[in-house]
């Protein structure tokens, strides 16, 4: 069985692909709910060193002893990742492609293994697989390929043995045989193509968070965490830079049908869930405040705005906000290196102008029915707290304030004051309470180690 992913109407799958029944939890003659199959994702501080890992290990035996089939998605080792790319630029300015790939993807791989060393000392069975045997087929786009299917012939076999099965997150293989990696929070898109493929609507992501909050908590103290959020308002705090999960997989995940529990790789609490489904509100919830550090807004003289998207999109990214202004272009380019923008453009013989000295906030909302407001509150709360903004940009959920990379931090606790994010639920638009979300929360919560 194969199914298709990145790039598919949710229509296309259903034509395209039937799921067995015995892949779907709870439906009729297929898996028990003694035998219930769960994808789990571990991010790279869950496996950051030795004891933590053990306590993974040790919560993944708990499960499978409790009678779940566990796949587990691991990450690379916390900051292994950063320490093998800067490796790879001691040697080379400009790394191949293909070869940074094969390099990256050492990290998973020596988490998954661990991994499977240290639940065959718990006594039980463990398979480790990597992206290329696990059946998850990228195109040939290196560094941030994009998934086109996946074959989870070998993960099934391995549960009907009773193994846990540990995947290596943030890679696959392309049509020619070759590692390719899924961008940075890549292991996210994994596990939700991996529910996918295995017929479940539901995927739990392990973070060192303990769910989606108004704000980073570390920059935001009084940010509160969300019982529930939609895959809009999810898609769009990541996309303005909330690092809990990567855009991409928020994506795969409202196209796929997949409700995603992000929680504590520390505790048994319950987390966030983010929903295929919200029940409306009434009038706009303004859901909470993202922010990046590094946002740059480039100069680039002498070229049209088509041409110039047009050689972005050869090197696989998209704009953000463009402006022409008396032959000069002034763009954004959300999340993608100062250097690879440069690369893109390289053949275009203009000369690219980086400021780099700016990052970005964002106020995301449900449904953002008068932006006019929503902006002035910005620009209003931003000019009192002394914050220059070079560039607003708006879109039906999100307004974003381009403003100098010192003051970020600042920003978001403006913003988050401002729109009074800190009140508690009871002041907000009627959120729905935690009784009112369909849970599955298996019976290893309360016997869970980590």
């Amino acid at each position: 069985m194969s199914i298709l992913l990145d790039g598919m109407m949710p229509s296309d799958l259903v034509e395209s692909v039937e799921s067995p029944a015995e892949l779907r939890p709870g439906a009729p003659g297929g898996v028990s709910a003694g035998n219930q199959r769960v994808v789990w994702k571990f991010g790279g501080t869950a496996v950051g060193d030795p004891q933590r890992l053990r306590a993974v290990v040790a919560r993944i035996v708990d499960a499978r002893r409790q009678g779940l089939q566990v796949v587990a998605v691991l990450s690379a080792m916390g900051g292994s990742t950063d320490d093998l790319v800067r490796r790879a630029h001691e040697l080379s300015p400009r790394p191949d492609p293909r070869e940074l790939d094969a390099l990256l993807s050492v990290g998973e791989s020596m988490s998954c293994a661990l991994a499977a060393i240290a639940v065959h000392d718990l006594g039980e069975r463990a398979v480790s697989l990597t992206g290329s045997q696990a059946g998850m087929f990228t195109d040939s786009s290196h560094g941030n390929a994009r998934l086109l299917h996946i074959s989870p012939d070998r993960i099934i076999e391995a549960l009907e043995h009773d193994a846990v099965v540990l995947v290596t997150g943030f890679q696959g293989v392309s049509p020619e045989g070759d590692i390719t990696t899924l961008g940075r929070g890549g292991s996210d898109a994994s596990a939700i193509a991996l529910a996918s493929a295995l017929g479940l609507r539901e995927c739990d992501i392990f973070t060192d968070v303990s769910g989606v909050f108004t704000a980073d908590p570390r920059v935001v103290p009084s940010a509160r965490k969300l019982d529930l959020v939609s895959h809009d308002e999810m898609l769009q705090l990541a996309d303005a830079g909330a690092k809990v999960l990567q855009a991409r997989a928020v994506e795969l995940a409202a196209a796929h049908g997949i409700d995603i529990h992000v929680r504590s790789s520390v505790t048994v609490e319950p987390g966030t869930w983010v929903r295929r489904d919200m029940p409306m509100l009434e009038g706009q919830r303004i859901c909470g405040v993202a922010h990046t550090r590094h946002n740059p807004l480039y100069t680039i003289p002498g070229v049209s705005p088509a041409a110039l998207s047009g050689a972005l999109a050869q090197g696989g990214i998209a704009v953000g906000s463009i402006i022409r202004d008396a032959g000069v272009v002034r763009f954004t380019t959300p999340g993608i290196d100062s250097q690879q923008v440069v690369a893109a453009l390289s053949a275009m013989d203009a000369k690219v102008a980086v400021h780099g000295h700016l990052g970005s906030v964002s106020v995301v909302s449900s449904m953002i029915t008068d932006r006019s407001e929503i902006a002035t509150t910005m620009l209003l709360t931003l000019e009192q707290s002394g914050i220059d903004v070079h560039l607003l940009a708006t879109t039906p959920n999100r307004v974003s304030c381009h403003v100098p990379t010192a003051d970020v931090d600042l920003a978001a606790r403006a913003l988050h004051e401002a729109f009074d994010l800190h009140a508690t639920a009871e002041t907000q638009a009627e959120e729905v309470q935690p009784e009112q979300m369909r849970s599955t929360e298996n019976p290893v919560g309360a016997a869970s180690h980590g």
